[in-house]
């Protein structure tokens, strides 16, 4: 397989970026909440019942870094990122961005912060608006911002292209002319176009072809090795999360369960989702403490977020599972045999599986 079908590794943060300064954060999460109500027939005297999509989510993301944010569908990654860039108004919590709090920010004092938060879309054919050219799709923001003189939108517009890798002589088509591989592109280069400081990469791969992902990874390696631009990535996919990402969270049913660093996430994973993940995936090879070719069978299916356990979320399908687990929620902590910066909410986390109990 060539070079630009194969995704290339990230051992350390790019040289040049600041991920690793001891300066304050760039973005800070604080106990970020969101609660969808459920509409229900007006006078029948219901209690009103809420999507728990997300309940008390917290990271930082330093310049430069990159925060993979993985779990299983619905488990809250995506609203998480929505947020972030304010495209939904959080229930409760607070993002810290350069220190000041936009949660709840009304739009005229949000605007100049969204300059600086992007987001690249999942599906390359439904961001892209197909009633206009290349050139106004990425030439808007620039308007709206106010970014480039008048008459120099074009030129603007084609650097972009190229450095996304497009033909900037293709800026007067439209996106239906495009394979999805290259709309992925041009809502990227779309994204570039404010020179944000941190991009919420919302599963950009997850909709292409297998050989075009490792190309489009590679570009967002080089945007982030170049430009010292932050992301938040995520991905369902544990394998581009561990080549891309410096630091991981695992998510569970609107909740972070574990949290650390690329190498500790999985090279010692404590949580037993983290650990029934990455047993699931061929491509990760032999995670610490599981025999090679054996893989945990989660029993049940996910609860509903609208009436989750009580306790520990994952306890109705945890093989660890005990009377605590339903009285008291795990906190997201340290355990005494952790490492610096790994914290994971279970009461028997350990870097071990019992694959007797595990996969009976």
């Amino acid at each position: 397989m060539s070079d630009n079908n194969t995704v290339r590794k990230v051992d350390s943060v790019p040289s040049g970026s600041t991920a690793k300064d001891s300066g304050a954060p760039l973005l800070q999460v604080r106990d970020l909440k969101m609660y969808f109500p459920i509409k229900e027939a007006a006078g029948l005297g219901r209690t009103k019942k809420v999507v728990q999509a997300v309940d008390g989510v917290s990271f930082e993301l330093k310049a430069g870094a990159s925060m993979g944010l993985v779990g299983e569908s619905g488990c809250g990654k995506s609203t998480t990122g929505r947020m972030i860039t304010r495209l939904l108004t959080p229930t409760a919590g607070e993002i810290l961005f350069k220190g000041t709090n936009i949660a709840h920010l009304k739009e005229r004092e949000l605007r100049p912060f969204r300059r600086q938060l992007q987001i690249v879309f999942q599906d390359p054919y439904s961001s892209l608006n197909p009633r206009q050219t290349v050139s106004n799709i990425i030439s808007t923001p620039l308007r709206v911002h106010n970014l480039v003189k008048k008459g120099k939108e074009l030129d603007r517009v084609q650097e972009l292209l190229e450095r996304v890798g497009l033909n900037p002589e293709h800026h007067n088509r439209y996106p239906n002319e495009f394979s999805g591989g290259q709309r992925q592109r041009i809502g990227i280069a779309r994204a570039l176009a404010v020179e944000p400081e941190v991009i919420i990469a919302d599963e950009p791969v997850s909709a292409l072809d297998v050989s075009i992902q490792a190309q489009v990874m590679n570009l967002l390696e080089d945007l982030r090795r170049d430009l010292g631009i932050a992301f938040v990535f995520i991905a369902h996919d544990l394998g581009v999360v561990r080549h891309f990402c410096d630091q991981v969270a695992v998510m569970y049913l609107g909740k972070i369960v574990e949290q650390g660093s690329r190498e500790q996430i999985y090279g010692a994973p404590q949580h037993p989702y983290t650990q029934a993940l990455l047993s699931a995936a061929p491509d990760l090879g032999t995670i610490r403490g599981v025999p090679p070719k054996e893989r945990i069978r989660l029993v049940g299916d996910v609860p509903s977020p609208i009436d989750p356990p009580s306790g520990c979320r994952f306890r109705t399908r945890c093989w660890k599972a005990e009377d605590i687990c339903a009285t008291q929620e795990p906190l997201l902590e340290p355990k005494a045999h952790s490492s610096a910066g790994h914290a994971a909410a279970c009461h028997f986390a350990e870097p071990k599986v019992d694959l007797t109990a595990a996969t009976a």
